[in-house]
């Protein structure tokens, strides 16, 4: 095997690719390798933070099925989120279904929940012509390269997320399809367990709110990483179109809007300071074009991910799991 760094720089992701005739395109050997390798990857993975794994033709929902439940045992589903998927298999979902003509900022998956994955797993089944990659950023060297005075704000405050879930029909995510049941008492029960605040509204939707850090402490590592989705909550990350179309169906109300966010003092958060935040991701950020067959791995701790717009079709896979 070829093992390498995609980007020097920012030291992430690790780039392994077959060797020789023998290793490429070469599925079962890719995993005998890992599983003869796990100790040694496991121990990248904590280092880089991300591992892309190109070359082996990962290319079928059944092949990236196999490939995650082989490596990972405790695949988990996607429940208390706020992206909309597919289900495809057990455990294995669509990415963001986002219109193609807009990007995701980076984040850390769930960020905003007190239960997250704790490794991200991504297949390209089909490459967009233009565009459509998934950007990658390291957490620990966001945190150290921010304002510390924006730090210093963040760990004092927290950070306070609203969602407002519809009822089947609505916009945005209903909180049927987020927590994969009808039935209001499981609801109820998780969020209670979760610590979420929570509020049935009179058309049926779900208002959720809870206050989380913004910081946290990476388990293995021991490392404070920059853990938090407000800048993707925060009402300055939609495009302008989108956001004054959002305020004239909710009568201009921010806390109405699909998600929200502000200070856990329930003061909002600086737009300006958001921005800076947004430029330090930026210049963390590593980006390289989907191949087909490509798998990445990352962990949802240590590295933030978004997308980016694309022409085409794209098809990538999403898989979550938990030590």
């Amino acid at each position: 095997m070829k093992i390498g760094i995609f980007d020097s720089n920012h030291n992430l992701p690790l780039l392994v690719e077959p060797d020789t005739k023998r290793e490429s395109s070469n599925f079962d050997y890719l995993l005998s390798w890992y599983k003869d390798n796990s100790e040694l990857l496991s121990n990248k993975i904590l280092k880089h933070g991300a591992i892309l794994f190109r070359g082996f033709d990962v290319n079928t929902i059944l092949a990236f099925e196999k490939f995650v439940k082989s490596i990972s045992g405790n695949l988990i589903d996607y429940v208390d989120g706020n992206s909309p998927r597919t289900q495809l298999a057990s455990g294995i979902y669509t990415s963001t279904e986002y219109p193609a003509e807009y990007s995701i900022s980076l984040h850390n998956e769930l960020s905003y929940s007190s239960q997250w994955p704790d490794q991200l797993y991504f297949c390209c089944i089909t490459a967009p012509k233009e565009g459509g990659e998934t950007p990658i950023a390291d957490s620990r060297q966001i945190l150290k390269s921010l304002n510390p005075k924006i730090v210093e704000k963040f760990t004092l405050k927290q950070v306070k997320y609203i969602r407002n879930l519809p009822s089947s029909n609505g916009m945005g995510v209903s909180w049927q399809d987020a927590f994969k049941t009808s039935d209001k008492s499981l609801v109820e029960e998780h969020n209670r367990k979760a610590g979420m605040d929570f509020e049935w509204k009179k058309d049926g939707g779900l208002r959720l709110s809870q206050i989380r850090p913004a910081i946290a402490t990476h388990p293995r590592t021991d490392e404070q990483v920059w853990f938090n989705q407000a800048d993707l909550f925060h009402p300055s990350t939609l495009p302008k179109n989108i956001y004054e179309a959002m305020m004239f169906y909710f009568d201009g109300n921010e806390e109405e809007l699909p998600h929200y966010a502000c200070f856990g003092d329930n003061t909002p958060i600086d737009v300006s300071m958001l921005d800076e935040i947004r430029e330090t991701i930026g210049k963390q950020t590593v980006v390289f074009p989907w191949r087909e067959g490509d798998v990445l791995v990352i962990d949802n701790m240590l590295v933030c991910h978004g997308r980016r717009p694309f022409f085409g079709s794209r098809k990538i896979l999403i898989s979550m799991s938990q030590f």
